[in-house]
């Protein structure tokens, strides 16, 4: 019965439970008041027109696929749910008071893992929510991007591409969430002067991907014009700061090899992440 859930749960659920794991797994039907929405969940937004037809599909058919939940450890009785919070949500519209689940005990970084792996699977996450996820590896569960790159199956420069968006003010990465501009389009405005007003541009004259990073260049050109004359060793570290960062970055060294650094903030989130940074290091 095992293996027969493991299966079901998708290739990429199954191999992190491992064919020969000792964790226990034990299916069941639970009821829906007893789930709870995983506290680690990377997605945040649901779309309305799936959920809708996903509640219609349970309403015909029952719930197909089982729900992967862990014991809630500080609520006996209660589950939490890992991967299928959809399911559930929709399951709640549909009428039902119970729902099939898998039931198994692992970690916190476990369910993290659990809910990013079925996520980017299905392709249900947000570039944003999807960058989050990754961010929250790093932070929470030293991962690096290497360690990223292996477990979810995607290249260390995606990895990297992906977190250097969170870097862009609050406002540009709710108009990605929104759907108004792309990751492409998101990525084409890291490190840019004034990146909110060019997002705007962007959609406003609905510009492709291509489009928005020759409107970008011209920007980053400005910039490169300023700062020519500048040590190419300084204007080197200067651009691994920024790419690390996905912030600008401007490195003053006078002759005597005295200086300034600064980083130029966007907004408080991005201010609290340099500081956040500093202390951690220093």
């Amino acid at each position: 019965m095992e293996n027969r859930f493991k299966k079901g749960l998708g290739r990429g659920l199954s191999s992190l439970l491992g064919e020969n794991s000792d964790k226990k797994v034990a299916s069941n039907k639970v009821l829906i008041k007893d789930l709870k929405r995983n506290k680690f969940q990377p997605r945040k937004n649901f779309n309305k027109e799936d959920l809708e037809d996903l509640t219609n599909s349970i309403r015909e058919q029952g719930v197909i696929q089982p729900i992967l939940v862990r014991p809630d450890k500080n609520d006996d009785g209660k589950y939490e749910i890992i991967a299928g919070e959809r399911r559930w949500l929709a399951s709640q519209n549909a009428g039902l008071h119970e729902v099939p689940v898998v039931i198994i005990n692992v970690d916190d970084v476990k369910s993290l893992e659990f809910a990013i792996v079925e996520n980017v699977q299905r392709q249900d996450l947000n570039s944003v929510e999807e960058a989050r996820g990754y961010q929250r590896l790093i932070d929470e569960f030293d991962y690096n991007h290497e360690k990223l790159s292996k477990f979810i199956g995607k290249s260390r420069s995606y990895i990297a591409n992906s977190i250097r968006m969170l870097s862009l003010s609050s406002d540009i990465l709710l108009m990605v969430e929104k759907g108004d501009l792309s990751a492409g389009h998101a990525r084409a405005l890291i490190g840019i002067q004034n990146a909110i007003g060019i997002a705007k541009r962007i959609v406003e004259k609905q510009l492709s991907v291509r489009q928005a990073e020759s409107l970008t260049r011209q920007f980053k050109n400005q910039k490169l014009k300023l700062i020519h004359k500048k040590d190419p060793n300084i204007l080197d570290l200067q651009k691994s700061l920024e790419e690390k960062t996905g912030l600008n970055v401007s490195i003053n060294n006078k002759k005597n090899n005295t200086g300034t650094i600064s980083f130029e903030y966007n907004d408080l989130d991005q201010l609290e992440k340099i500081i956040s940074s500093i202390k951690k290091n220093y």
